[in-house]
């Protein structure tokens, strides 16, 4: 038996399907705008329902939309006429997904949803079908043929239609102005939660840990305070407490270079003047970027009135799983 092209089975499958989703890009007309105001305009939760592999699409789509600003969740069809179907309300809208838009299950519960008033959204492969039909907006996701060989197997089908549900998805975090910080508290765990939440104020040395000298400062006495408070660096404040410079250890080697006097050297003539500094109340995030985009390794938090408040290094960040 010859050798086996799976590197030319690959290409062709992603190609085909690359196509297929390209082909969505001439279908968003009306039948978009209409939904999307449908589930702008949604009192309480966005139902998802579909059989099969439309039913897994279904759950990724229901959970995309929970976690970015528009709250739902996923209903089997087959346990919808079963009980489940007391889960849906007169406030809902329902998505409803099947590539040949007439699957018995969903068919069946058409009437249900008519007598509740809840309006329904079609997302199928025939905008001539049952479900297309009864939908106040019918999304075409149909392809010419699918990457399985057989023609069988749902596969650029399937691709379009997940493709559709972020196109939705995404519409209505922009419409609804939905933020970074909204995102984080659907995302509380994990490094996504922790680089979102997690603000300087919360891992910041502040206080008598905030390693802080004047400019009359020996050089000396402020490698003391730096070794005390142990973050590689200390900031230099003038008399109204406002920062005008930094002294790290980089700092530090460099000054050594130029072999100054660490005895009688202020720390004025060797320090960095006009220190990277990150707000009081930012997202630690934002100070990581300060620091990666500087080539630093800490910074000062100032509040409103430019005062330093506290300071971070970037083994703070590490250890607060920001990194």
């Amino acid at each position: 038996m010859s050798e086996f092209d799976f590197i030319a089975s690959a290409q062709r499958t992603i190609s085909m399907e690359r196509d297929a989703v390209d082909s969505l890009l001439a279908r968003l007309d009306q039948h978009f705008s209409r939904a999307c105001q449908t589930l702008l305009d949604c009192k309480a939760r966005i139902v998802v329902t579909g059989m099969g592999k439309s039913g897994h699409i279904g759950r990724k789509m229901a959970a995309t939309l929970a976690s970015t600003g528009s709250p739902a969740f996923f209903v089997h069809p087959g346990e919808a006429s079963h009980g489940d179907m007391g889960m849906i309300t007169r406030e809902d809208v329902v998505i409803a997904l099947s590539n040949s838009g007439n699957t018995a299950e969903l068919v069946t519960l058409l009437p249900l949803i008519k007598r509740l008033g809840v309006p329904m959204i079609s997302i199928t492969g025939n905008p001539d079908s049952t479900l297309a039909r009864a939908a106040v907006a019918n999304l075409h996701t149909g392809v010419e043929m699918e990457a399985c060989p057989l023609n069988l197997a749902p596969t650029s089908s399937t691709t379009t239609a997940l493709v559709m549900g972020d196109a939705l998805a995404i519409a209505m975090l922009e419409a609804r102005g939905f933020s970074a910080e909204d995102f984080a508290f659907s995302h509380p765990g994990g490094a996504l939660g922790r680089r979102l939440l997690l603000l300087v104020d919360d891992i910041m040395h502040a206080g008598e840990r905030m390693p802080m000298v004047t400019p009359d400062t020996r050089l000396r006495d402020a490698l003391l305070e730096m070794t005390r408070k142990g973050l590689g660096l200390t900031g230099v404040a003038d008399e109204s407490g406002s920062l005008i410079g930094i002294f790290t250890d980089g700092d530090l080697r460099r000054t050594l270079d130029h072999s100054v006097d660490i005895h009688s050297a202020s720390i004025a003539s060797v320090m960095t003047p006009r220190a990277k500094t990150v707000a009081q109340g930012a997202l630690a995030a934002e100070a990581l970027k300060v620091m990666e985009d500087a080539k630093i390794n800490g910074l000062f938090v100032v509040d409103d009135a430019g005062k330093p408040v506290g300071a971070l290094n970037m083994h703070d960040l590490l250890r607060a799983g920001v990194v």
